[in-house]
């Protein structure tokens, strides 16, 4: 018997907006029944990719919907496409009680959430997740947004989804690159699991010190316990601070660094998770400098993020340009930049007080 999880999503200042995210093989299946458990829609619109629609065109079965295939890749994430997703709802007559439907990665989640959230000022909006990426984290919390030419998910809202549906299978259709770009955001779970606060400490550290071989494999308990631990983490953060007012930005470690080697490279380049495991190391070079970790707990964590290979050679940026990139990251405040710092193990903090000086210091180290 396969494992199969359902945890729930609970924002205290929005009962309203509770909801369940299924996790386990073979929901594609089940999606129907699901889908119609949480929304009253007559209309759907689901909205998909090229790649996906490909393989899953006739995995997906919805009844009384609607199929829009979108190009692939981040450099979609703008308005042109937010406009092709709207006029569609438009043209198919969708009304208020109707749903957008996500099948895909975080684009199409990010893009479709953004539009539901837009459209006759909110729809309901359901994610099906297909990658790694999008299944432990883009998928869970309500970040909808567009990319603008000036920076990251610069445009968009806090806009929960009724459910979210994660099928572990469809993971077997994911390339290597693809899959280690999701375990970049499932390492970053690891360095922060104590700031989330969960009821329960997993260990998720331990676990993949103990399981990559099994996880690369994707073996379906393994893959479906270390979503659910994710996920759960995700909540946990999202369910104290759905609007990233403060707890939620430990969700960005890595991030600003990230985010800049993004917008340097026009998101052409490297995959989010290669951005984030590189952001990742050069956040933990920043604490040791800052004297925040011991060099133990350094050494041991780099030591994690090489053995899963995700962090690719990063070519010598204009270190200027790079610093001054980073002030275009959400979180910056007071024209301060704010860096989320590991602090001790498996627990982050989030600080302004870095120096233009340290910061130059960790980019020269490359």
């Amino acid at each position: 018997m396969k494992q199969q999880y359902n945890l729930k999503v609970n924002i205290p200042a929005k009962h309203t907006c509770d909801y369940d995210i299924h996790i386990g093989s073979n929901l594609l299946e089940h999606a129907e029944e699901i889908v119609k458990q949480c929304s009253n829609a007559k209309k759907f619109l689901i909205v998909t990719n090229e790649t996906i629609a490909k393989l899953y065109q006739n995995a997906l079965n919805i009844s009384n919907s609607t199929l829009l295939i979108l190009k692939d890749g981040e450099e979609y994430k703008n308005f042109e496409t937010l406009k092709k997703i709207i006029d569609t709802c438009v043209e198919n007559r969708l009304e208020r009680q109707d749903c957008i439907i996500a099948f895909g990665g975080g684009v199409i989640g990010d893009m479709s959430g953004f539009a539901a959230a837009s459209y006759m000022r909110g729809i309901d909006f359901i994610q099906i997740p297909t990658t790694l990426l999008a299944q432990v984290d883009s998928s869970v919390g309500g970040k909808v947004a567009i990319n603008h030419e000036h920076g990251k998910n610069l445009i968009g809202a806090f806009y929960q989804p009724k459910t979210v549906i994660i099928d572990t299978n469809v993971l077997k259709t994911l390339d290597l690159r693809q899959l280690k770009t999701g375990l970049a955001e499932v390492l970053k779970y690891a360095f922060i699991e104590k700031t989330c606060g969960y009821e329960k400490f997993f260990n998720l550290y331990e676990f993949l010190e103990e399981n990559r071989q099994k996880i690369f494999a994707l073996e379906p308990d393994i893959t479906a316990e270390l979503i659910y631990m994710c996920c759960s983490l995700k909540a946990c953060v999202v369910n104290k601070d759905e609007t990233e007012k403060g707890l939620r930005a430990i969700l960005n470690l890595g991030h600003t660094f990230a985010h800049a080697i993004e917008n340097l490279t026009n998101y052409r380049i490297y995959t989010h998770g290669e951005a984030v495991a590189a952001g990742i190391k050069k956040a933990f070079k920043l604490s040791l400098l800052e004297g925040l970790i011991s060099k133990d707990y350094y050494e041991k964590s780099a030591r994690l993020i090489d053995e899963y290979e995700i962090t690719p050679q990063m070519p010598d940026f204009d270190i200027e340009s790079f610093y001054n990139e980073m002030f275009l990251d959400k979180k910056a405040q007071d024209g301060k930049i704010r860096f989320v710092l590991p602090d001790n193990a498996f627990s982050v903090k989030l600080t302004s007080n870095v120096t233009k000086e340290q910061v130059f210091k960790v980019l020269q180290q490359g």
